[in-house]
């Protein structure tokens, strides 16, 4: 800032400033002009912004030192100087003196640098909070040793001495306090004694003395001024309630008695002076209260509850231009990012974070704020916070009101960069109006329809009446309604999830009628379903009453596949999936489904392992969703979905098998493998067959897995305090791999897992050497097991014994076979599969086992790769049953027209399976159906399979 740019206005201020500051710094200081040239120049323009700087100089010229200093390569607080001052202090007026002589030298320096421009508006936040820090410490250790050397010193049970806990709320517990700001503290301490002293003083009157000490110091009106106001009233019952409490008297209370509002209070709660390490102990008592394991959408409705009352509070003292808790002002951005904290906190991790700005760019990471808007809070909020500073760095009074005098408008216009008022306030009235409106799609009331009380009040009759928008179909929505009234589920609501129950039904049977059904009463009833299953977790409730575009996705949903809607209520953490429809509809990449596994496992405790097979089992089911969603609306194509379902099933294998071996490797240490630093799980793999290893998993399929190890003999010993052998050792990561994919919890398996395709079945060992299983293969292997092995990849582990494998399988796949004995055992194996599997209903036809349906196609498949590998083992590079009747068609065992008609084929079929997956019905279609098609496959299978 240079002082030419003064507006001319505005010179005669400066140069009264520039005179003031000169003076009283020669007179003290010595010679004016050996202060740097920058420093000279912002002497004007500072002293025209903050005429408290000038005062302040005139008082202490150090200031202008201290600025020099800093800007000279000398930078951060002068905690040195205050605690030399206070080395030298006797008493309490003398303490209450230094702090307010070194407050002020300090607030002023950094107000100047602020003002100039050489610091960032972060860093003044974090420095006036380390300011504020300071004085509380310093204040709190000499009060501390006085009252201690005037009774005695309290010790906890350990005998270790035990100072007061001061927990720092708000802006000052998140490091981002204003430059007027009054601070918010509460007093605690952790555990409750007596005295050896004549009146046996109890400990809580002990800490109570102190903490009304240190609240006089810091906040009492002297000659000097103040060092800072203190606020006590967020503490346990407020202002009536006691100011110290213990931490056992604290636990009581948040566990019993504390309100809402008080969870917001404690999103910045922070330790900054006194006992640190039973300081850091509360910190971590007050996580759990602030943060919810499950997703609380409750916080949003008691967010708007407060800040309504703000807002009438506003209005009674016609305070509409204040930029703190105005329309659009500071406060509406931390409402909108403690709104998602409170909602999430406790399911990620990132989240729980005190300072607003890392919150906002943690939003826009997480695609729960689009990135642009959470740029621009965090733009806004620094442009808010700017102009709060220079309200208050003008006289150093707390004020967030917009000034009213035109020379105090043009003063703050200047100060914030602008030519003049009508510049400046035409930007700021933009940015508070879209902070307003993004505060609004966050927090606002939902818009209001007529609540049909007649749900739980009046009779059948009346309910047909309220549902003449379903004409005809209007008496069997009534019967849904009246069932679900009478419903047991909802019987036991409580009022509250009444309320919120009654919210939802307007906007549910608005979404219902709009789409125009067939059925709507099979949708309602769905729905219904789903509610009375989250009945006794009301939070969804307000979810969706809070969300109503969540609601219609539902619906949307619903009418489309009754397996989804089942999905939910078996995990009705997928709500929250709903609410943003730009994610429901985009299943996420490989690598997506990684980062988002590792954010999602971030707040496990290491070995709690009930705890991760409800995560997998959340996670699993949350992206499923998004797979099914965009399937059912078309978003994406059947061969699509399998990769989708298939990418989501070996990510969380791999993390599964992660687990598995970290929690085996803790009791027994690792097996010494060569080059173990390579993989997280050296000298093991798992391997996937059928459906997975031919990525053609569907909605439900089960994994065919087995389990190989190479690089390390069996028989060695694990390294560790408790060796087994690494045989067992690997075996005992595969079972408990197993546990973790298919124990059956609340929300139902992870996924089913079939181990029989191992070596010699059920009786084989559950692990296998590579060299073992070759051996089989090679010597031993049916040719059932064989055409197996042609769907078969490596999925997690050890990519070198994936690699070990894929060479073994090429080798065994690649070797010269009797063509007619291979054609005869496939199709000896296909006859019994298909005696024994395939529907006897002449009127429908099996999409899988029925002839000339899915398994056949496979068969056709695996038996031209095993008959065709030995001359062109290029063929094996693939698994899936698409690329492999690509292969056979370029090495001419099918005809181009034959090869094409099977992949048709399968493709139409798979589609259908999955239609029919997703509306809860059986693989099986009318025998009319793709009758064309079906005869075609058959007459391939005839041609291949019953000729020669």
């Amino acid at each position: 800032m240079a002082f030419r740019s003064l507006p001319e206005r505005l010179r005669h201020l400066a140069e009264n400033a520039a005179g003031e500051v000169r003076k009283a710094y020669e007179g003290a200081l010595g010679s004016f002009d050996d202060l740097s040239e920058e420093v000279l120049t912002s002497i004007g323009p500072v002293g025209v912004i903050s005429p408290y700087i000038v005062r302040r100089v005139v008082r202490d010229p150090a200031v202008v030192q201290r600025v020099a200093y800093w800007r000279s390569g000398s930078p951060g607080i002068d905690i040195g100087s205050l605690v030399t001052w206070c080395g030298d202090v006797t008493d309490e007026t003398a303490l209450m003196r230094v702090l307010r002589r070194w407050r002020h030298r300090e607030m002023a320096a950094l107000a100047w640098l602020d003002i100039a421009g050489w610091l960032s508006i972060e860093s003044v936040l974090q420095a006036v909070s380390e300011v504020a820090e300071i004085c509380a410490q310093v204040a709190l250790d000499w009060l501390f040793e006085e009252a201690c050397r005037l009774r005695e010193r309290p010790v906890d049970r350990g005998g270790r001495a035990q100072n007061l806990v001061v927990l720092g709320m708000g802006k000052l517990g998140g490091r981002e306090l204003n430059f007027s700001s009054d601070i918010d503290l509460i007093f605690a301490y952790g555990e409750d004694g007596v005295l050896h002293d004549r009146r046996g003083t109890s400990y809580q009157e002990f800490y109570t003395r102190l903490a009304r000490s240190l609240v006089g110091v810091l906040d009492s009106v002297t000659e000097d001024g103040f060092v800072f106001r203190v606020d006590t009233r967020l503490r346990p019952f407020g202002e009536s309630g006691p100011l110290v409490m213990s931490f056992e008297g604290f636990e009581k209370y948040y566990q019993g008695q504390a309100r809402a509002w008080e969870r917001y209070a404690m999103v910045k709660v922070r330790a900054i002076a006194g006992d640190r390490e039973t300081g850091r102990e509360f910190e971590r008592f007050f996580q759990p209260f602030v943060y919810r394991r499950y997703l609380d959408y409750r916080a949003v409705a008691e967010l708007r509850a407060l800040k309504a009352k703000i807002e009438a509070e506003l209005q009674r003292r016609d305070r509409g231009d204040n930029i703190k808790l105005g329309a659009g002002g500071i406060r509406e951005i931390e409402f909108i990012a403690q709104a998602f904290q409170l909602i999430r906190g406790g399911q990620q991790k990132v989240l729980q974070e005190r300072r607003i700005l890392v919150v906002l760019d943690r939003l826009g990471e997480l695609g729960l704020l689009e990135k642009e808007t959470a740029q621009f809070l965090r733009r806004a909020y620094l442009f808010l916070r700017t102009i709060e500073n220079r309200l208050q760095q003008y006289e150093d009074m707390q004020t967030h009101d917009l000034p009213t005098d035109p020379e105090l408008r043009s003063i703050l216009a200047f100060a914030m960069g602008y030519d003049d008022w009508a510049a400046f306030s035409e930007h700021l009235s933009a940015v508070r109006q879209r902070v307003h409106s993004i505060f609004e799609e966050v927090i606002a009331e939902p818009s209001k329809q007529e609540v049909p009380s007649v749900f739980l009040e009046r009779r059948a009759e009346d309910l047909i009446q309220q549902l003449e928008n379903f004409g005809e179909m209007r008496d069997p929505m009534a019967q849904v309604l009246l069932r679900f009234r009478e419903s047991a589920a909802v019987r036991r609501l409580s009022q509250q999830g009444l309320n919120e129950l009654n919210r939802i039904l307007p906007s549910l049977l608005k979404e219902i009628a709009v789409r125009h059904v067939e059925r709507p009463d099979e949708v309602l009833g769905r729905v219904f379903r789903l509610l009375e299953s989250i009945a006794s977790r009301s939070v969804y409730f307000s979810l969706l009453a809070e969300n109503p575009a969540a609601l219609a996705q539902l619906v949307q949903l619903a009418v489309a596949s009754p397996w989804i809607v089942q999905q939910i209520a078996l995990t009705p953490i997928l709500l929250d999936e709903l609410l943003d429809s730009r994610t429901l509809y985009r299943p996420l990449t490989r690598a997506e489904l990684r980062a988002d596994l590792v954010r999602a496992l971030d707040t496990l405790e290491p070995g709690d392992a009930e705890q991760l097979m409800i995560r997998l089992r959340q996670f699993k089911a949350a992206r499923q969703l998004r797979i099914a969603a965009a399937d059912v609306m078309g978003v994406i194509p059947v061969m699509v979905v399998s990769d989708y379902l298939t990418d989501l099933a070996e990510v969380l294998v791999g993390e599964a098998l992660t687990q598995a071996w970290s929690a085996t490797a803790v009791r027994h240490g690792e097996p010494p493998a060569r080059d173990a630093g390579a993989s997280l799980t050296p000298g093991f793999a798992v391997i996937a067959y059928g459906k997975f290893g031919g990525i053609e998993l569907g909605y439900g399929s089960d994994l065919d897995l087995v389990f190989l190890y190479d690089d390390v003999e069996g028989d060695a010993l694990t390294v560790g305090d408790r060796p087994i052998t690494c045989a067992e050792f690997y075996a005992r990561v595969a079972k408990r791999l197993v546990s973790i994919l298919s124990t059956r919890m609340v929300g139902g398996i992870l996924y089913e897992v079939d181990l029989r395709l191992r070596p010699s079945g059920n009786s084989g060992l559950l692990v296998s050497s590579a060299d073992a299983y070759e051996t089989y293969q090679m010597e031993s292997a049916w040719t059932w097991e064989q055409q197996a092995l042609v769907r078969a990849r490596f999925v997690a582990g050890d990519v070198r014994v994936g690699q070990r494998f894929g060479e073994i399988r090429r080798r065994v796949l690649c070797r010269p076979r009797n063509r007619a004995k291979l054609r005869s055992d496939v199709r000896e194996m296909r006859e019994k599969m298909r005696e024994n599997l395939a529907n006897r209903d002449p009127a429908v036809f099996d999409l899988k086992q029925g002839f000339g349906g899915i398994t056949d196609i496979e068969f056709i498949v695996q038996f031209g790769t095993l008959a065709c590998a030995a001359e062109h083992c290029e063929i094996t590079r693939w698994t899936d049953t698409v690329r492999l009747l690509e292969s056979l068609r370029d090495v001419h065992f099918l005809e181009s027209e034959k090869a094409d008609l099977l992949r048709q084929a399968y493709c139409a079929y798979r589609e259908q399976v999955h239609r029919l997956t997703l509306q809860e019905l059986p693989a099986r279609v009318p025998v009319s159906a793709f009758a064309e098609v079906r005869a075609g496959v058959q007459e391939i299978w005839r041609s291949v399979m019953e000729s020669g």
